[in-house]
């Protein structure tokens, strides 16, 4: 019966916890906020499961994992300055039709990843993308080109029927300087047609980070 109490007493200390430390989606979280989170919910689970430990002695340890947590959310919100030191800025990954390698190996991130993302917000084919940032949540923002955004009345047909051609799935041939064969089958193309490309464009396989084919055949080399 002890550990039905504890965990009544901890669920609700953890409760207030959080009403303290706000509603926060999982994708708004900072890496401060996931440690304190983790840890929390650690010393939590320890107290309830573990007799050895004093409930008092784990509240405490809530409290005060807590109370830090708290601080560094009310000093970003306070002193601006600090915010970008707490919560990290933005990382540029893609921009001008160019990925920023350097970036893309501080985010430990690839090629592909991105594209998967960019996906997952609607955009299907790279030669629409404009920006692309890595938040200090760790979310991908984009940005579409302005030749791919919001439409007028006037030019709808016309923009929808060149959107339907370009609105296809791309296929990741090479990322890194790697070949995937798979998706060169996908994208139904043969190693003599992609020697051939690179070799027009002067690149070696190894030198490639991205090279992806749409279903309508188009290439984009990176």
């Amino acid at each position: 019966m002890e550990i039905f109490y504890r965990s009544i007493l901890i669920f609700i200390i953890l409760m207030i916890m959080v009403k303290l430390l706000g509603n926060k989606q999982l994708k708004q979280l900072t890496l401060y906020d996931y440690v304190v989170g983790i840890s929390i919910g650690s010393i939590g689970a320890d107290t309830i499961i573990s007799l050895d430990i004093s409930v008092w002695d784990g509240i405490l340890g809530i409290v005060s994992f807590g109370a830090f947590g708290y601080l560094l959310n009310l000093i970003s919100y306070t002193f601006h300055k600090t915010e970008k030191i707490i919560e990290g800025e933005p990382l540029l990954l893609f921009e001008k039709n160019h990925f920023i390698e350097e970036n893309l190996s501080k985010a430990k991130m690839s090629p592909a990843q991105i594209l998967e993302q960019c996906r997952l917000k609607g955009c299907f084919d790279i030669n629409e993308l404009d920006t692309a940032l890595l938040e200090p949540s760790g979310d991908v923002s984009i940005l579409l080109k302005s030749s791919s955004q919001n439409i007028s009345k006037n030019d709808l047909k016309e923009t929808v029927k060149k959107k339907s051609k370009k609105q296809t799935l791309c296929y990741s041939v090479i990322t890194n300087g790697v070949l995937d064969e798979e998706e060169l089958k996908k994208a139904r193309k043969s190693k003599k047609w992609l020697k051939e490309y690179l070799a027009k464009n002067h690149k070696k396989e190894s030198d490639v980070l991205l090279l992806s084919i749409d279903q309508n055949g188009k290439a984009s080399l990176y």
